[in-house]
């Protein structure tokens, strides 16, 4: 556990110790905000956990999603790979694969000319993930 605590900030450590294990199941899913710089459109979408969705050409697959309790200090934090998949191209592209805060969304970033993705929220309920994605243009 020490070799671990060197390798993380302050806000990751604090999450691995306050973050319950518990209900992790497979109707998780991550809520997240996409924004492509071409277009200025922000989209907000579900990914669910270990399915990969699409934003334009990423590949995004969460791995894992912890949400802290209500009585304690607001935090959401998700395991995100993203990977790179241009039309007509078979090789994807690694570009992300960590940990996203959705409090510092700074802290972890991907790193993309087109594309920025960030985490919204955690959500357990099928129905609620369910939902189409919507879309909401940047003024």
């Amino acid at each position: 556990m020490r070799g671990l605590r060197r390798g993380l900030g302050p806000a990751a450590l604090g999450l691995a110790v306050t973050l319950p294990a518990a209900g992790l199941s497979a109707d998780r899913a991550v809520v997240l905000r996409g924004l492509d710089k071409i277009t200025a459109r922000i989209t907000t979408f579900d990914a669910p956990i270990d399915m990969t969705v699409p934003f334009g050409t990423l590949r995004i697959t969460p791995r894992a999603c912890n949400k802290r309790p209500p009585e304690e200090t607001p935090e959401v934090a998700a395991f995100l790979e993203i990977v790179d998949q241009r039309p007509g191209e078979s090789q994807r592209i690694a570009l992300f694969s960590g940990w996203m805060f959705a409090s510092s969304p700074a802290l972890s970033a991907l790193e993309h000319p087109v594309y920025d993705v960030w985490v919204i929220d955690c959500r357990t309920s099928p129905a609620d993930s369910a939902a189409p994605p919507q879309e909401k243009s940047a003024n």
